[in-house]
């Protein structure tokens, strides 16, 4: 990811979540706060409900790669946090792609 960092402490995710804006689909939610920095900070979440580790991280993967595809299109200066809902089964590249692209627009990121 050229343009965006990763969020790693605590209180940066807790500031996100407390601050920012917000929107639910069917596996992920998206958390946005604008931060006064001209590049992008990422954060992915999937709690311990989700699955065991091999699941956590197959998601997580699923969304990083994602984002990675879709950075160039979204408005930088601003903290993500994306975190993926419990479902029965592990949402698919596809899936995860379409409801990223659907929550950023609707949250108003992608650059037009």
């Amino acid at each position: 990811m050229k343009h965006t960092v990763s969020l790693k402490k605590n209180y940066e995710f807790g500031r996100v979540y407390k601050r920012g804006k917000f929107y639910a689909g069917k596996f992920l939610v998206l958390y946005v706060l604008k931060n006064k920095l001209n590049y992008n900070r990422l954060g992915i979440t999937a709690s311990k409900k989700f699955g065991k580790s091999t699941k956590r991280n197959r998601v997580r993967r699923l969304i990083k790669e994602n984002y990675r595809q879709m950075e160039e299109i979204i408005k930088p200066g601003y903290d993500f946090v994306l975190v993926a809902r419990k479902t029965d089964e592990v949402p698919t590249y596809v899936e995860i792609k379409k409801e990223m692209k659907f929550l950023f627009k609707k949250l108003n990121m992608i650059i037009e």
